[in-house]
């Protein structure tokens, strides 16, 4: 899935910090951890993703000639240093939050333990993948939540930045609950279903809409949906209705599916045309509405009993529109064996090496999570596991369905108040354990009096 020469997918100052280390003889364990400094206003909980396509990143990081070959031209690196990456294997461990799991601000959902010069390479790119795709899965979180066990398909291929953000978009919204995506590749890859449709295209291509629909479902080998907002709603769907009529007394082997609604007032535009299928006979037929649709037109339509069987979502999620990015950091935290702490204002970080334990009731919603070193047991379930060991994988990776499963009992435990789409009045609880606060102080101290 990535290719051999993902090494320069990655920050300058990555590089030359490398060179530095090398040439210092700085080779002791570093532990980075990855984490979110602050949710978006409109975020009450992000979700973990992009684990797996990181862990093969990593596993087949390598420099071939032709990095390095590149790297000399640039002038600014030796020629000891560019030799040694020729032999750069990931050698350390990977502690991570299953994908599908939701977090909260300042818990870390990856953490590396590797030779500083080594965990220090993985910055840019581990940050990339896991990013975009965590953006994403908490993005459809929230169109899943609205539609109410309504299908979902992921429409966002066509505006999404380029391929691989369309792809591993896919991936994070059926990871997340979605039910099917536009993207043939997605399906390729990944094994997610594929669900797809005709454009306005095809009805304009003929003199007569009805004879468009008509050699569309006749030309199509199973049940098929069909878009009747071409023109006029209304009158395409009466050409659908005679049409599903006439398919059903000639005993054809062909069925429409459903209707798709992609303008205008869906919800007048749906309600009529259930009301219309109803009283002739075609309740079997399907309501699907796309067009410019988000969480918040989802929730609006279906509280107020829009009759809807399906979602299509596009830009809104493939860019996560109304939250484009996350404040993600990756930063040192213990060297050599001793804590570590930024100290800069508003970006400080907790030092040390921490775990995330959460707390749940007896139904096993969550109650509260407390972020403790990981050698602490406050209580709760330790939430970060290991998932590589020596630049392997420890245990071995979930496949896309259990992983989707998982993401579905998790979203189930989340109290209500983080169910909803308004900012939230009252962030879910997140403590700071005694031991890593009174640890911050003591480098406070040290480093103050430097």
């Amino acid at each position: 899935m990535h290719s051999v020469g993902e090494a320069l997918l990655t920050d300058l100052y990555q590089l030359t910090m490398a060179q530095a280390y090398f040439e210092l003889g700085m080779k002791e364990s570093a532990v980075f951890e990855l984490f979110v400094r602050r949710l978006p206003e409109t975020r009450r909980f992000l979700l973990a993703a992009g684990l797996e396509p990181a862990l093969e990143y990593i596993e087949s990081l390598r420099f071939t000639a032709d990095d390095i070959a590149f790297l000399a031209t640039l002038g600014k690196f030796r020629a000891g240093f560019l030799d040694y990456l020729r032999s750069v294997r990931f050698s350390g461990s990977l502690y991570a939050l299953p994908e599908g799991s939701p977090f909260f601000a300042n818990e870390p959902i990856v953490r590396v333990s590797a030779p500083i010069l080594e965990a220090q390479l993985l910055e840019s790119r581990l940050i990339n993948i896991v990013h975009f795709q965590t953006m994403i899965a908490s993005k459809a979180a929230r169109c899943v939540i609205a539609a109410r066990g309504r299908q979902l398909i992921d429409f966002g291929m066509r505006r999404a930045h380029e391929a691989d953000a369309a792809v591993f978009a896919a991936r994070a919204a059926y990871l997340t609950g979605f039910d099917a995506t536009a993207t043939v590749e997605a399906g390729r890859r990944f094994g997610i279903p594929l669900s797809g449709t005709l454009a306005h295209s095809f009805i304009e291509a003929y003199d007569r809409e009805e004879q468009a629909l008509r050699s569309f479902v006749l030309s199509s080998p199973e049940p098929t949906t069909l878009l009747i907002d071409t023109y006029d709603s209304a009158r395409a769907l009466q050409r659908v209705i005679a049409l599903a009529r006439e398919l059903t007394q000639s005993g054809s082997e062909h069925r429409i599916r459903a209707i798709r609604i992609d303008s205008g007032d869906l919800a007048a535009q749906a309600r009529m045309a259930r009301s219309a299928l109803d009283a002739h006979d075609c309740r079997d037929i399907r309501i699907v509405l796309s067009g410019s649709l988000d969480e918040q037109v989802i929730e609006r339509l279906v509280t107020s009993n829009v009759p809807v069987d399906a979602f299509g979502v596009g830009t809104a999620l493939g860019v996560s529109a109304d939250a484009p990015a996350l404040d993600m950091a990756y930063k040192l935290q213990e060297y050599a064996g001793k804590p570590r702490r930024k100290r800069s204002p508003g970006k400080a970080t907790w030092p040390g090496v921490k775990q995330v334990f959460r707390e749940r009731a007896a139904s096993g919603e969550y109650l509260c999570d407390r972020v403790a070193r990981a050698d602490e047991r406050p209580g709760g379930e330790p939430l970060l596991i290991e998932v590589m060991r020596n630049g392997r994988r420890s245990v071995p990776s979930p496949a896309l369905p259990a992983l989707r499963e998982h993401c579905s009992n998790e979203m189930r435990a989340l109290p209500a108040q983080l169910r909803e789409l308004s900012p939230a009045v009252a962030p879910y609880p997140v403590s700071i354990s005694d031991t890593l606060q009174a640890m911050a102080a003591g480098i406070d101290l040290q480093t103050g009096a430097e």
